[in-house]
């Protein structure tokens, strides 16, 4: 069914690559416009390759191949003042805005007793509070609007205990309860709030540098190996995989779906 979410306006976190691409390129296929933000810059504390402004000018550049329009904002998640501003300009320009997807994150495993008080910071920094920006910078717009979807992506490490992932595991666990949270208040303005639980997506997060760290890991402490096994007979989903959920969540066939965990997880949290 084309035109799911024909005429309405999205926010996208964490939309230069990887899922925040795929979520902003599928709504637009179905006829949102985009709003697309990343922070486009090296992170320190990140082990893997950081997004660049070429990455956040291609998927602008894929939005508008679908004949929807695209705003790009350049801007740290963390920083609620010039997240706010980009936003507010951008949903001016739009129109108006009907859908947020809260994706921006990171990740850097580690075996407990060697995370840095540097990594513990930027991960809950990017995936809590900047979770907690992008959901105050864009609420008040969907209640001006009269409603809307409000999609915070987690992690199935959002629902069941991953190893090697300490500040990544609170964090998500934190998303999940964000998302209750938003829900219960939000549902007076008919904005519904949901998180969505991914298992391991073939993004540039899960790279060689994160597989090498888990390698490493999981010769120390090899039982815990099969914490990470998918039920389904699959290693990883691709970013459309879980773009197909967003897309039901920020859709009216979601219309009654609200403070619910959506898990496109192959299984993983039944382990």
């Amino acid at each position: 069914m084309a035109g799911r979410v024909a005429g309405k306006v999205a926010l996208v976190t964490g939309a230069a690559r990887g899922q925040g691409r795929a979520d902003a390129v599928r709504l637009a296929q179905e006829g949102a416009d985009v709003i697309v933000v990343d922070i486009a810059d090296t992170l320190p504390s990140v082990t893997y390759s950081s997004p660049t402004l070429a990455d956040l000018d291609e998927t602008a550049n894929l939005v508008e191949k679908t004949g929807r329009r695209v705003i790009r904002v350049q801007a740290d998640v963390r920083d609620l003042a010039k997240l706010r501003t980009g936003v507010d300009a951008a949903v001016a320009e739009l129109g108006g805005l009907d859908i947020v997807v809260a994706n921006a994150g990171i990740c850097v495993p580690a075996m407990w007793d060697e995370v840095t008080e540097e990594v513990f910071d930027d991960t809950l920094g990017v995936n809590v509070r900047g979770v907690w920006n992008t959901v105050m910078v864009g609420a008040p717009h969907l209640v001006e609007r009269g409603g809307g979807s409000i999609i915070l992506i987690s992690s199935a490490a959002g629902m069941k205990v991953q190893p090697f992932l300490v500040p990544y595991t609170t964090s998500k666990w934190a998303v999940r309860g964000m998302a209750k949270a938003f829900a219960a208040e939000l549902a007076r303005h008919n904005i519904r709030v949901n998180s969505v639980h991914p298992t391991g997506v073939n993004t540039p997060m899960a790279g060689e540098a994160i597989h090498s760290a888990f390698a490493r890991a999981f010769e120390r402490d090899p039982k815990l190996a099969g914490m990470m096994t998918n039920l389904l007979p699959v290693t990883s989903t691709e970013p459309a995989d879980i773009a197909d959920t967003v897309l039901f969540l920020a859709s009216d066939e979601s219309k009654y779906v609200t403070a619910h965990e959506l898990a496109p997880d192959a299984g993983v949290t039944e382990f």
